[in-house]
Order: structure tokens, then C-alpha cells, then sequence
């Protein structure tokens, strides 16, 4: 199926650029995101521990969600001009009356619409970058980094003049010759930029590289594929304008899918947070065994004060999502037996051993007959329960069908100097790779039925 589209993606791509709007869209994405380097100076924070930090996390915000909303235009406007236009002027007969099966018609819009609007946002994740080196001015006193500004601008008007050029001599599509160009150029762009600094004095190349943020911008562009397959799903049957409203709508919904009903789907309600938590014994470091222990110093006095033999559970989510522990049975034993050194004649369990009022600090054990199957220890920064997270299956199913977009926002991570682990990134991917496969399979389903005679 892959091969026959291949043309179709192709003739599509080449359209998608040689529209006047995604030229368009990627030059306000990028003047947004050159005027953010001067709208920000409100600090947003005064640590430098961060790779982001103090006014430039608030322009790392302001710019992310300008290449999101700009990524999301595009898809609709480049979809609804390859199908729902065609589909109506049709133009599309001249494809489906060869035999070429419908799927194939599809998936090769769909390759020819990412294709283009990746090529738009890694243009403005370029101007992203930039911006980030040149940071924020926050005052009249400060000096512009001229090397940003000079590489871009150069890149941007020999582009410029490449698309006049091609254009007045060779026929070329402006919009396509631009985008095309502007692309390498800039790309060369930041690249100089890595080796020089703000003084015109040569530097290592890692002085400015953010990898962090690199991974945070990959996870954004994860995220433009799923768009582009529900643009292209909506405009098998939708207009121009309902194909942009259902896009922009799904964009709002999937950003606040987690407040109105991920927050439904699982269900508990942390006792505190953990601020320190360190092993009695370097022996019990990894607490996976009956026997070991923890010493958990809590940020907050517990609502009711913990007592010998009560449960604990601990997990990254205030709502109990991805808990740490697994459900188990509550300690019924008589808590005298806690004092040993392994309690071995009750089910595996993580309880409280004692607490300490004054300082707010638990002792924890793992007892049992056999290890519980925790992945971890009990680190800094968990959410303390006393019971196991509650499942709300219906929600979780309609939280599961919608495209949850905040797994593709990872700009918390980067501002509170969380690393992000590269198998994060992987199962974004995955994530990403799900959505967008059930998407086409709605499309093809909508298109398969559609009368374009």
C-alpha cells in the first residue's frame, strides 16, 4: 500500500507548499517568536539551575505554544485544500476512477500533508532555538546578540531572494521555493551560532546546546503526525471551515482532556509529599525485598496522624496515576510483629512502622512473605496515600479514545529541571504511532463511502 502512494504523497506535498497560506503561517509563527524575545521580560522565577530558566522559561512557553498552534493551522488548512477541496471541485475522480483502492488514496494524503507540515514546524522549531540563544531582553540596557540576528535574517533573505529568483526565471512557486530554502538556511543558521557567541569570539559547541529541550520540542513534533491524521480524517466529509473548527476543537479538548475527565479516571487522595526519603541501610537501598526500610521525612503534616501498621502507598501523580505500588491487602497482624527484623507471616505490604510528629517523618517496612513487586524506592517530590488508587473504567475508556496532548507538553520537565529519560520519549512515540493509526482507520472509513462522482 505504501508504494502506489508514494506519488499521490508527492503531488500533495508539493501543493501543501505552493499554498500562500503555510508560507504565511510559518512567517507569523516566526515574527511571534522574534517579538517574544522582547515581550517577555516578566520573571517567571530566579534560578539558574534550570536549563530554561527565570524570563526565558516564560519565552520557551510563549514560543512552544506558537509552534503547537501554528503546527495545528497548517494541518487544517493543508488538508482541507488536499481532500475536502478536491473531494468537492472533484478533482479527486481522476485518481479514484484508476485502480488505486481508496486506502491508498488516504494514506498518501496523509504522508503528503505531514510531510509539508513538518517541514513548517521544524522551520519554527529552528526560530525556537534561535530565540532561546538570543534570551530574553529585559531591559533597554541590554545588548541584542547580533550573531542570532544576523545568520537568521541573512538565511531569510537569501531565501527570499531564491524564491524571486526561481520564480521570475524559472516559473518556480514562490511559497514552495521559500519554504524549501528556508529550511537548510536557518538550520545552517543556528548552526554557526553554536560555534560563536554573542561576542563574535569562537566557543565550544555545547555552550548553547539544550538537550532537554531538544527532547521537549521532539515530543511537540510528535504531536503534529496525530493532528495532521485527524485533519485529514475530518476533511473526508467536512468543508474547509468545519475541518479547521473540528481541528482547533480537538486541540482545546486534548489539552484539557486530563482537567474535565483524566481527572475522573483514576481517583485517591494524597496524604502529603515526600521530601526526603533515605534507607535505614545501604543494604535496603533498593526496597524491593522483605525486611527493608525507609526513613520518609513528609513536606506536609498528614490530615490524620499515621498509626503503626498503616498502609502506604506512593506514586509521581496527585491523583494516583502510575502508582509505584501495586495493590495489596491491609495489615490485620498484631503490630508488635512490625519490630522484627522480617514479618513473614503476613501478605507482602508496605506499612508504617512508626511516625514522628515533631520532625513529620515516617519509618516504613516492606513485610511479607515475598517481595511485592514495587518498581522502585520512595524518592523526593512522590505523592504519599494511604490506599490504592480507584478506577474509573468508562472515564478511562473516553480518556484512552481522545488525543491526550499533554503528553506531547513536556515543558514542565525542562522548567523544574527534570531530566527527561529517553524511554519517555519512546513511549510518546508509541503514543503518538496509536493515534495516528486509528485516526487513518476513521478516515479511510469515512472516505470509503464518500460519493466524489
Amino acid at each position: 500500500m505504501l508504494l502506489p502512494a508514494l506519488p499521490i504523497a508527492r503531488t500533495t506535498f508539493i501543493e501543501a507548499l505552493r499554498q500562500p497560506i503555510f508560507m504565511v503561517l510559518i512567517l507569523l509563527g516566526g515574527l511571534g517568536i522574534l517579538l517574544s524575545t522582547w515581550s517577555t521580560g516578566y520573571s517567571m522565577g530566579f534560578s539558574e539551575a534550570a536549563e530554561v530558566s527565570a524570563d526565558n522559561r516564560q519565552l520557551l512557553d510563549i514560543n512552544m505554544a506558537t509552534v503547537f498552534v501554528t503546527g495545528v493551522l497548517m494541518a487544517g488548512f493543508i488538508a482541507t485544500s488536499s481532500m475536502s477541496r478536491e473531494i468537492e471541485n472533484k478533482t479527486v475522480l481522476t485518481i479514484v476512477s484508476k485502480p488505486i483502492g481508496r486506502p491508498v488514496v488516504v494514506l498518501g494524503k496523509y504522508i503528503g500533508v505531514t510531510g509539508a507540515v513538518m517541514v513548517g514546524v521544524l522551520i519554527l522549531s529552528i526560530f525556537l532555538f534561535l530565540s532561546l540563544r538570543h534570551k530574553v531582553m529585559s531591559t533597554a540596557a541590554d545588548d541584542p546578540d547580533w550573531p542570532v540576528i544576523i545568520f537568521s535574517v541573512a538565511g531569510l533573505l537569501i531565501a527570499a531572494f531564491a524564491g524571486v529568483w526561481g520564480n521570475f526565471f524559472y516559473g518556480w512557486s514562490f511559497p514552495q521555493t521559500v519554504s524549501l530554502w528556508l529550511l537548510p538556511l536557518q538550520l545552517v543558521a543556528f548552526g554557526l551560532t553554536l560555534f560563536i557567541n554573542k561576542k563574535w569570539a569562537l566557543q565550544p559547541i555545547a555552550t548553547d546546546l539544550k538537550p532537554q529541550t531538544t527532547l521537549a520540542c521532539l515530543c511537540l513534533i510528535f504531536s503534529m503526525p496525530v493532528l495532521c491524521a485527524i485533519a485529514v480524517a475530518a476533511s473526508t466529509r467536512l468543508g474547509q471551515v468545519m475541518t479547521i473548527v473540528l481541528c482547533f476543537g480537538v486541540f482545546v479538548l486534548g489539552l484539557l482532556s486530563t482537567v474535565f475527565i483524566g481527572r475522573h479516571a483514576y481517583t485517591n487522595t494524597p496524604l502529603s509529599m515526600i521530601g526526603e526519603a533515605r534507607p535505614t541501610a545501604e543494604m535496603y537501598r533498593s526496597f524491593a525485598d522483605t525486611g527493608h526500610v525507609y526513613e520518609v521525612a513528609l513536606k506536609t503534616p498528614p490530615p490524620r496522624e499515621p498509626k503503626p501498621g498503616d498502609s502506604f502507598y506512593y506514586g509521581p501523580a496527585a491523583n494516583g496515576l502510575a502508582m509505584v505500588v501495586p495493590p495489596f491487602r491491609p495489615f490485620t497482624g498484631d503490630t508488635a510483629e512490625l519490630a522484627r527484623d522480617r514479618v513473614l507471616t503476613a501478605e507482602p505490604a508496605i506499612v508504617v512502622t512508626a511516625y514522628d510528629a515533631k520532625t513529620n517523618s515516617l519509618t516504613i517496612k516492606h513485610i511479607g512473605s515475598g517481595p511485592l513487586g514495587i518498581s522502585r524506592p520512595p524518592q523526593a517530590g512522590d505523592f504519599v496515600f494511604a490506599a490504592p488508587t480507584r478506577v474509573n473504567f468508562p472515564a478511562l475508556a473516553i480518556w484512552g479514545m481522545l488525543p491526550n496532548l499533554h503528553f506531547f507538553w513536556l515543558l514542565d520537565a525542562v522548567a523544574q529541571n527534570m531530566p527527561i529519560p529517553f524511554s519517555h520519549v519512546a513511549l510518546v512515540g508509541l503514543y503518538a504511532l496509536c493515534q495516528i493509526v486509528a485516526f487513518l482507520s476513521v478516515a479511510i472509513l469515512l472516505f470509503q463511502r464518500r460519493d466524489v462522482g
